[in-house]
């Protein structure tokens, strides 16, 4: 009798716990998929407004920091440039960097924070793209010149691919400390990079010794390193984009002693007080970064075949 009971009691017991275990599982279950899906859906769900509504403030930042950029962006705002959003995201352009090492300033630009990492507000970072590529846009059909600065590994090969297709000029290797603020000299290395070059491909060095030749192939190859995507640069430039400005630190200062314009694709761990047109977005992923630079590249390219 006594084990009959026991035995009575432990199976109501058994189904209590499973039936509990059923209960908790589901609503946790929706709950982190929920959690998952917010960022998506929240792109997903926003209207063609919000980013309109978001691009006077492109515009009033561009305005505080470089008035002719603003003047730049406002001569062409009939040139529209569009952005899906999805595309953004399958590109990864909204993770940011760990929370732990973000810079208070990127504030605006975020929108929430996911297993310890920033996520940008893609709408602001659409609204602050169409206004870099008016800008871009303008500079081409002007006829101005732009280098594209990306020093990084996963950078260097698109940031050359997209300045080759866009017909503009490029940094990959090293920012050579000096290039913007001591222009005389580098324009002189660059010049002596093309006619080292050139005489190479002619008969220009035809008496030189053997071991002449190949001190020069050797200097035409350290020049080409550094100056190789300047080729044809003649004047310091108009306009520098930038693929990360805290890696790239010594180009933006010495960019801003020099009154050139900075548009910068920009991360949650920078300062974007250093720049003159801020593109916040993932700067890290090759994906990210394509796309980006894919979409300047076309504003800039198009600028030039409209030019004046």
């Amino acid at each position: 009798m006594a084990e009959a009971k026991k035995t009575a009691k432990k199976a109501p017991v058994k189904k209590a716990v499973v039936k509990k275990t059923a209960v908790v599982k589901k609503p946790v279950a929706k709950k982190v998929a929920a959690k998952v899906a917010a960022p998506v859906e929240k792109v997903a769900a926003v209207k063609e407004e919000e980013v309109k509504v978001a691009a006077p403030a492109a515009t009033a930042a561009v305005e505080k920091t470089a008035p002719a950029a603003a003047a730049a962006v406002s001569a062409d705002s009939t040139t529209e440039f569009s952005f899906d959003l999805q595309e953004m995201l399958d590109a990864g352009c909204h993770f940011g960097h760990k929370a732990s090492k973000w810079h208070p300033k990127m504030a605006p630009y975020i929108y929430t924070e996911k297993d310890g990492i920033h996520l940008f507000d893609l709408p602001k970072s659409a609204a602050l793209l169409e206004a870099a590529c008016k800008f871009v846009y303008t500079l081409g059909k002007e006829g101005k010149t732009l280098v594209i600065v990306g020093t990084k590994k996963q950078a260097r090969d698109i940031v050359k691919a997209s300045a080759t297709d866009a017909n503009c000029f490029y940094m990959t290797a090293r920012w050579m400390g000096g290039l913007l603020t001591n222009w005389p000299q580098v324009s002189q290395s660059i010049k002596r990079m093309e006619s080292i070059k050139e005489g190479l491909l002619t008969d220009k060095y035809k008496g030189y010794t053997k071991y002449e030749r190949v001190q020069l192939e050797k200097e035409q190859i350290k020049l080409e390193r550094f100056f190789g995507g300047l080729k044809g640069l003649r004047q310091q430039p108009d306009c520098m984009l930038v693929v990360d400005p805290k890696k790239e630190d010594i180009a933006v200062q010495e960019a801003n002693s020099m009154n050139v314009p900075v548009l910068a694709l920009i991360d949650t761990d920078s300062d974007p007080r250093t720049v003159s047109m801020v593109i916040p977005g993932n700067d890290d992923a090759a994906k990210s970064i394509e796309y980006f630079l894919n979409q300047l590249a076309m504003a800039y390219k198009l600028g030039r075949s409209h030019k004046k």
